[in-house]
């Protein structure tokens, strides 16, 4: 049976090392695996977070052109010099990549003009053209002067809107009022670095453009227009990297830059600027070593909450263990406990039965013959009784199945009477007693002297029979009786002092060979506990044991 649970055991702990080989070959994969899908994490967010850098640098450019850009119309085509010159101003400094704004202070009219594009009875052309800007100086504002015709430079921008414009005015639908959309797409240009906008008329105002096309009107309207080219400078841009930890260098660079050398130490990734920017592009760029500490924090907290549930599953692992080598334990204990009580409770059966069967087997029996059987049968009878009672006591302790009994006790004749009763059985036990402080106390004279019976038989059991001493001393100090029992046995080893008051322990020693049932200590640990003290116990092996025990004092 005993090897059958050794085995038993043996196999569990087996389980319990596979088990925790299992979950740390697990605990390598999952790092391993986390750090791949970090590192695939952060590449991908490489490629796809540049999106949202564009949209935060390009933010003030949407500003300017769904904001900025409309404000023109508000002048229904009055604007003068002076107020485009404060517009373009404060355009310049909310918007620093406009470099330039062309003003084309325009009309349109119902006859033909020298200077201008002329359709029909339709007429488009410029009365000034002006140009703004920090760097122009201001002698060469003024471009175009239709009192000086022979400045004008009117350039592609004018033409290139006018025509689009006029085209737009003979296919229009004069029945239904063109949309927002449709009249931004047909009275603005949009080319790379630069944006050419017209203020919007009003639909009465397009019928009778359209009616301008075809025949004159009289009296011949004339309708004032403003036309203005924005021009932008993508290097004027502010980047707004939202990623520096992933980014480390973002610029912006022509739609063909190519970078002449490459190296496999280097990440890279583009994308393209958009509207007037589309010649340009933001270009990323990191090393390898900086998006790898972008890596690291991020597979950290993974790594964590693997080490975590790691260190979870191992101390489940220890606690099972744990539980499986106390269950070992206590089975060997419970073991030890069955074979040492069938011993002790064997020898005296076994001596009643032979001394029974030589009684009932003989024929006559002298009067000495009946005094050895009988006293005989008396000692093994006390022997079994005892140990029953010790059984019985340590059960009802434990359980609580008994109430102390308080009676006043004289300390120094109670302790003449214990080594009375131990030189009694045995006559070569030295002792020697010290009381002060106190000569009596209120207590249960029953389980103080089980304690005192106890903690005597052991330090005669545990002794050399040439120290066979016992030196006990009663003090009272701070409303606490403290009981010290010195003697000058074989002492217990260091590393078994906290386990000599467990139930069914026993040191391994000589003087166990012939069995103990090992709840003698236990027994006193209980009994003290039960009477609300504290046992505790010093020693040193070959020189002796101090069994110390601390009772609350009542008078």
């Amino acid at each position: 049976m005993t090897s059958d649970k050794k085995s038993g055991y043996r196999k569990n702990f087996l389980l319990i090392v596979t088990f925790i080989i299992l979950i740390s070959v697990l605990f390598v994969l999952s790092l391993f695996l986390a750090y791949n899908f970090s590192k695939k994490f952060i590449e991908n967010e490489f490629v796809s977070e540049k999106v949202k850098v564009l949209e935060e640098s390009i933010k003030p450019y949407n500003d300017f052109f769904q904001n900025k850009l409309p404000e023109v119309s508000y002048y229904n085509g009055y604007l003068d010099s002076a107020t485009t010159s404060k517009f373009v101003d404060t355009l310049l400094l909310e918007y620093p990549f406009v470099s330039k704004v062309i003003f084309y202070d325009a009309e349109i009219a119902n006859h033909p003009v020298k200077d201008g594009l002329n359709t029909g009875h339709f007429s488009f052309g410029p009365k000034y053209i002006y140009q703004f800007g920090s760097l122009i100086p201001q002698d060469s504002i003024k471009l175009f002067s239709r009192d000086h015709p022979h400045t004008f430079r009117r350039g592609d921008d004018f033409n290139a809107l006018g025509i689009k414009v006029i085209s737009y005015i003979e296919n229009l639908d004069t029945v239904r009022v063109p949309t927002q959309d449709e009249l931004f797409s047909n009275f603005s240009i949009v080319r790379s670095n630069k944006i050419t906008y017209m203020n919007f008329p009003r639909p009465e105002d397009l019928k009778v453009y359209k009616q301008m096309l075809r025949k004159k009107l009289d009296p011949a309207p004339v309708y004032q227009q403003d036309m203005l080219s924005f021009y932008l400078d993508p290097y004027k841009i502010k980047i707004i990297n939202s990623r520096p930890k992933l980014y480390q260098n973002v610029r912006i660079e022509p739609l063909t830059y190519d970078p002449l050398e490459t190296s496999s130490d280097f990440l890279d990734t583009e994308i393209t600027l958009p509207g007037p920017f589309s010649d340009f592009k933001l270009y990323f760029s990191s090393a390898k070593s900086f998006v790898d500490r972008e890596i690291l924090s991020y597979f950290l907290p993974i790594a964590f909450i693997i080490l975590v549930f790691y260190g979870i599953l191992v101390l489940v692992a220890f606690l099972i263990y744990r539980n499986l080598n106390v269950n070992h334990r206590m089975f060997k204990l419970q073991y030890d406990f069955v074979n040492n009580l069938t011993h002790e409770f064997k020898t005296p059966v076994s001596v009643i039965k032979i001394a029974g069967n030589n009684i009932k087997s003989a024929a006559s029996l002298t009067d000495r013959e009946l005094k050895m059987y009988g006293r005989i049968l008396d000692e093994e009878a006390d022997k079994l009784n005892g140990l029953m009672n010790k059984l019985l006591a340590f059960t009802q302790i434990e359980n609580k199945a008994i109430q102390l009994n308080q009676e006043k006790v004289n300390m120094r004749d109670f302790i003449e009477s214990t080594i009375e009763s131990h030189q009694l059985k045995h006559p070569d036990f030295e002792f020697t007693f010290e009381v002060s402080g106190f000569t009596s106390f209120t207590t249960d004279p029953v389980l103080l002297g089980s304690l005192f019976d106890n903690l005597a038989e052991n330090a005669y059991k545990y002794s050399p029979p040439d120290r066979k001493k016992l030196h006990i001393t009663a003090r009272l100090i701070k409303n606490r009786v403290v009981f010290r029992f010195v003697d000058h046995g074989i002492g217990i080893p260091g590393p078994q002092i906290g386990d000599i008051f467990k139930k069914f322990y026993r040191i391994q020693n000589q003087y166990n060979q012939n069995g103990s049932v090992g709840l003698g200590l236990a027994f006193c640990k209980e009994l003290v506990n039960f009477m609300k003290g504290e046992i505790s116990v010093r020693s040193k092996v070959n020189k002796g044991t101090e069994f110390k025990i601390v009772l609350p004092f009542n008078d």
